[in-house]
């Protein structure tokens, strides 16, 4: 098959990834393989690529918004026929045993296994994955649209829900990319006031499209407090700002897997009150399915640039400079 693998990390340049002709994977057991219609390229990808995330295995094939058509099944895997559209995200397996599996938080598994960082990704023409840990497709829907609710989607929808926003509720979204631009159409749903800060002036135009009753930069004053507030951009520099917005009470959660060193913050300015501020490390199965449902009952428009795969290197060039409106999505030929 053709495939694009990492096999040094070093910054994104026009060879990143390289072109190979590998065989085939084959599925082993409870695992089921795909065909690759579609795999978005996201930041983790780029963190994967330049970096800023150790290497778990050399070479790699990234990519971990995959949508795709089964083409074979394992000995024992029963979960779908032949023939069906499954999304494949992160969250590639758990172990089930560890203490955190036990307690209902497979996200912090212990020995938890990603798509496109411990198993080879979709940036290729088939890929193998766990049959529990792969998502039915709503209907209606085309790959492209359904990639990017697989990582920046579900991530956002995590980050809603760990944020505590309520209906009515004004939430803050910094940074306006893939993940934000799902994720605020969730927030809308839910009847919540939506301010969004971003440095670009595409990204505030779309976030008033789908329903911001604010845009402006992070340094600009926003017409009052904020109950809730998510971090999209691996900027450290935005916490204090992010947290002197917040109303007593308020909690801030930070949705990027990396992110830049964090400024100093004041106990008094940044902290008192209540105010807190909680990571988002991965997801659950359960965040991916009831995102998927409102996928289908809002029904959520996801804003894609379409690439061939050949492009890979080009669109993360491209992510990394800001340049993508929405979800950077590559289409694997037949």
């Amino acid at each position: 098959m053709l495939a694009y693998r990492l096999h040094k990390q070093a910054p994104i340049n026009a060879s990143s990834l390289t072109r190979e002709e590998i065989a085939d994977p084959e599925p082993q057991a409870a695992q089921i393989l795909t065909k690759v219609l579609a795999c978005g390229a996201c930041h983790t990808d780029l963190h994967i690529v330049e970096g800023e995330l150790s290497l778990h295995k050399k070479p790699i094939i990234p990519g971990h918004q995959v949508v795709g058509e089964v083409v074979g099944l394992s000995e024992g895997a029963s979960r779908f026929e032949v023939g069906e559209r499954v999304g494949l995200a992160w969250l590639a397996h758990t172990c089930g045993r560890c203490r955190f599996c036990i307690s209902g938080r497979e996200n912090l598994c212990q020995n938890a296994l990603f798509t496109g960082y411990d198993i080879d990704g979709g940036f290729a023409q088939f890929v193998v994955a766990y049959e529990e840990f792969a998502y039915r497709i709503p209907q209606g829907f085309e790959p492209a649209e359904i990639s990017p609710l697989l990582c920046g989607g579900i991530i956002g929808y995590r980050a809603l829900r760990i944020s505590g926003i309520k209906p009515g509720g004004r939430l803050g979204l910094y940074g306006f990319g893939n993940s934000a631009h799902i994720a605020i159409q969730v927030a809308v749903h839910w009847g919540c006031e939506v301010y969004v800060f971003s440095r670009t002036d595409a990204h505030r135009k779309l976030a008033g499209e789908l329903g911001a009753v604010w845009t402006g930069k992070a340094e600009e004053a926003k017409p009052g407090m904020l109950d809730s507030a998510i971090i999209f951009a691996p900027a450290g520099e935005l916490i204090p700002p992010a947290m002197e917005a917040l109303d007593k009470g308020g909690k801030l959660v930070l949705a990027g897997i990396y992110m830049s060193p964090t400024p100093p913050l004041d106990y008094e300015k940044h902290l008192y009150y209540e105010k807190s501020i909680q990571s988002v490390a991965n997801s659950e199965r359960r965040d991916g399915e009831e995102l998927l449902a409102l996928a289908e009952e809002i029904p959520i428009k996801t804003e894609v640039e379409e690439y061939p795969l050949a492009e890979v290197n080009e669109v993360l060039m491209r992510l990394k400079e800001g340049k993508v409106q929405g979800g950077a999505v590559l289409m694997v030929s037949e």
